[in-house]
């Protein structure tokens, strides 16, 4: 029987090899319980093109300041923070079509908010 972890990695699997399918660059999300992170990389996946995590010395800044976060990188307001932060990264290297690679998580909370966030800075997928 597997694990909660297990299936997810499961679940990732099967989403890689439906992207890798479409010969496009990839969204990856990680998230864990006190930090979300974001990867855009090549079609060929060799490269990281673009990256943000709430771990980046400007973000956290930012969300220190804001009252709801309090300086930590767990919640839907700091996920949106690094969307915005990630497709700002992404276009800035010529990418704007990627496919959303949530690796297993549901669609729903961080994972939603922070893909929600990208593609209103203009990336899509």
């Amino acid at each position: 029987m597997l694990n909660k972890n297990d299936q997810r990695i499961r679940r990732s699997k099967q989403t890689r090899v439906r992207i890798a399918v479409q010969r496009v660059a990839r969204l990856a999300v990680h998230r864990t319980n006190l930090h979300i992170y974001a990867n855009v990389i090549s079609d060929d996946g060799m490269r990281v093109l673009a990256s943000a995590s709430t771990l980046d010395a400007t973000l956290r800044k930012e969300l220190a300041g804001d009252s709801k976060v309090a300086g930590k990188g767990g919640n839907v307001s700091a996920a949106a923070a690094v969307g915005k932060l990630i497709a700002e990264k992404a276009k800035a290297a010529g990418i704007e079509k990627v496919a959303f690679d949530r690796a297993g998580f549901r669609y729903h909370g961080r994972v939603k908010a922070l893909a929600d966030a990208a593609r209103e800075a203009g990336l899509q997928f």
